[in-house]
């Protein structure tokens, strides 16, 4: 794991380099950075450099920066504003980044065939607080990706998650998405629902995979000194790594990889 602890190490000092107040919030701390050291790794596996991708619902950006930092030729699409992370970008970044702003929620304003790959990053289970669906999402997706295409959907929430069923706990009915004090998701999954899901969609599951026991974004509550300790992050992740395989059913989310069933 020690290649992507490296890499994790060296795009999280770049994003604070880039966010230097912070707003982005799994960005605060190293330990919290590397809550994506997977995502890195599956994009690499199924997504090859250079690839056109599509960053869905791509929130404020960093997995953006991300995928134009290894070679990704990138359209992120949004709802909102475009991220402020964009405006530090160098001009080779910018050269192969196309920020789209959506007004429907329920559909693309791609045409088929669009993109070689697409990655949800914490977005498709948010889709029905906007007015969608999981299924009219995944079936939007399908659409504009090329026939062996692939989707990668990461941070899914996992029905069985002790984390959230923690938060319900704590904070009760309550539930705001737009708020910054959200504690947890509307809408849980299991792996079931997940087959179910990209089947009706015209997917194959070629991955699938339940990750994360600790809650990372609590780290950035670390003394400073700590915050950016690469110690500390190693500690923690082979602290996770024992205790995902430990409770596995419990973690915290799914990410799952898809491709068109046809092909």
């Amino acid at each position: 794991m020690q290649p992507l602890e490296d890499e994790t190490a060296e795009f999280y000092g770049l994003v604070r380099s880039l966010d230097p107040l912070g707003i982005i919030d799994q960005f605060r701390s190293l330990p919290a950075a590397n809550q994506y050291r997977l995502l890195y790794a599956i994009t690499a596996q199924y997504v090859p450099s250079g690839s056109t991708v599509l960053d869905w619902g791509c929130g404020r950006g960093h997995f953006s920066v991300y995928l134009l930092r290894r070679g990704y030729k990138v359209t992120s699409f949004s709802l909102e504003t475009p991220p402020e992370i964009f405006n530090s970008l160098g001009p080779d970044e910018r050269s192969r980044l196309t920020f789209v702003r959506g007004g429907d929620p329920l559909a693309l304003p791609f045409p088929p065939n669009s993109f070689d790959a697409a990655f949800s990053v914490g977005v498709l289970e948010h889709v029905r607080e906007r007015g969608g669906s999981e299924l009219s999402s995944l079936q939007e997706l399908r659409r504009v990706l090329v026939p062996a295409g692939r989707l990668l959907v990461y941070h899914f929430p996992n029905r069985m998650s002790y984390i959230e069923a923690l938060s319900r706990l704590l904070h009760g009915r309550r539930y705001d998405h737009f708020s910054e004090s959200v504690k947890f998701h509307k809408h849980l999954f299991s792996a079931g629902d997940i087959s179910a899901l990209a089947t009706a969609a015209g997917f194959s599951v070629e991955a699938c995979k339940r990750y994360g026991f600790l809650p990372r974004n609590s780290f950035n509550r670390l003394p400073p000194s700590l915050r950016s300790s690469r110690s500390m992050a190693s500690a923690v992740n082979i602290a996770d790594a024992f205790l995902e395989q430990l409770f596995a059913p419990f973690t915290q989310n799914f990410y799952f990889v898809g491709q068109d069933a046809e092909t």
